[in-house]
């Protein structure tokens, strides 16, 4: 792949001190959403990190809405502009769809981590916004799911990539690999060059080795136990357990901080003050939704991980492990989408009660890929940090774009069917053998 790209930028000299006070006034505020979430961040708090006074703001943006659109449009104008014209470049080249893929996903990746507060506030904000708000930004986002489904179609067409699966559900995965980069890429640990490399080798020929690659999905075998067995339960259990998915679902929509327990408890048609026999505080709450988002899942999936006796061949061990990862992930869907969609936004003291168990779902799949590289049944070429997390981002990201409820209709996977979508796509990539 041998493209190099720079965000253009423009010199000083073209702008005025209007053009710069207002590009410091979006840099903060997209700093501020991409931190804090949309709800939460106040003129007064973008004015103090772009060191202007609060008033003045209004020279430049009627309201905190107008500088939020214009944020979500940057954050998402410049990757598509740059992508289109990358695609276009090569279908008038003549080049080839692995190269023009190769080409594309660097563009992407490149924009996503150099613009990271425009793309981040894009990304985190989006699904709880109004669908007022979400309506005027929809045609751009289609035009760039757009450029993806052109090409994606024209290799299906040219039986370059898998006939099995659908254009659509193929390009939100790679989407949502990618996109999940802007959550945990570090520029001193990872080149982009080298990140977007073996991004593309990932998305095109899957993690395994060839001798070790073989048809999935596994038998559908993990089973994930409802949350009350009804006889034997206690009434404040069970009203314990209405108020926190209450509170995961407002918080999945609004985030943290715009979550107010007054919102909570008319989610879950209760008084407010109910809540408190129950629950200590709106920051007991979120403890309890984050820790249900991930330890039922960190258990589960870390005892397949580890259990080399019972999955010998490491290709199935993984396989199982991503099944037993998905079904959790869509079984609490409230409370793992939460938890996907505010930890970044989170106070380090509260990210920081909880980083244990993420560790140690983390170092659980970091173990199992080592020892595959070991046995020569993953690649070698990949680092095991990237590649979990490659993984996990393709996972984590279907919870936000994915229904399984409506499987069984024309044109639309069941879960289990897209489990096996997942595994195929990350086990043996998307390229055709």
């Amino acid at each position: 792949m041998n493209v190099k790209l720079e965000i253009p930028q423009p010199s000083e000299a073209a702008l005025t001190k209007s053009d710069r006070t207002r590009l410091t006034i979006l840099s903060a505020a997209a700093r501020q959403f991409r931190i804090a979430g949309y709800g939460p961040s106040t003129l007064r708090r973008i004015a103090e990190a772009a060191g202007v006074e609060a008033g003045s703001i209004y020279y430049h943006f009627a309201s905190k809405e107008e500088i939020f659109d214009v944020v979500l449009d940057l954050g998402l104008r410049h990757v598509y502009d740059a992508v289109k014209e990358v695609s276009e470049n090569c279908q008038k080249d003549g080049i080839g769809f692995r190269e023009t893929l190769a080409r594309m996903v660097h563009t992407h990746i490149e924009y996503l981590l150099k613009e990271s507060d425009f793309t981040s506030s894009n990304i985190r904000n989006f699904s709880m916004l109004s669908e007022d708000m979400r309506e005027r930004h929809r045609p751009l986002r289609l035009a760039y799911t757009g450029l993806w489904d052109v090409l994606l179609k024209r290799a299906l067409d040219n039986k370059e990539i898998r006939s099995d699966i659908k254009i659509v559900p193929l390009r939100q995965f790679l989407l949502g690999a990618l996109n999940w980069m802007g959550e945990w890429f570090s520029a001193s640990r990872y080149p982009v060059s080298i990140l977007s490399e073996s991004a593309v080798k990932l998305i095109l020929d899957g993690m395994l080795v060839e001798s070790s690659k073989s048809f999935f999905p596994v038998e559908d075998t993990y089973f994930v136990e409802s949350d009350f067995i009804e006889q034997g339960v206690s009434k404040a259990a069970k009203t314990r357990m209405h108020i926190l998915s209450s509170a995961a679902k407002v918080m999945r929509a609004s985030g943290y901080r715009a979550s107010t327990l007054r919102q909570i408890a008319a989610a879950a048609q209760m008084e407010a003050g109910s809540i408190y026999y129950h629950f200590s505080s709106k920051e007991d709450l979120l403890d309890e939704v984050l820790d249900r988002g991930l330890r039922e899942m960190a258990d589960g999936v870390s005892k397949i991980l580890s259990d080399y006796e019972k999955y010998p061949d490491p290709s199935k061990q993984l396989a199982y492990a991503i099944d037993a990862h998905m079904k959790v992930l869509f079984a609490r869907s409230e409370f793992t989408s939460a938890n996907i969609r505010m930890y970044g936004q989170l106070p380090q003291e509260v990210r920081a009660r909880h980083r244990p168990v993420r560790k140690k779902y983390a170092s659980a799949w970091d173990a199992c890929l080592k020892n595959a590289q070991d046995d020569k049944i993953v690649r070698s070429d990949f680092e095991v940090v990237p590649l979990r997390l490659f993984l996990l981002g393709a996972l984590n990201w279907t919870v936000e774009w994915f229904d399984p409820e409506k499987g069984g209709r024309e044109g639309f996977y069941s879960l289990q069917e897209m489990i096996a979508l997942q595994q195929t796509l990350l086990l043996n990539g998307i390229a055709r053998n």
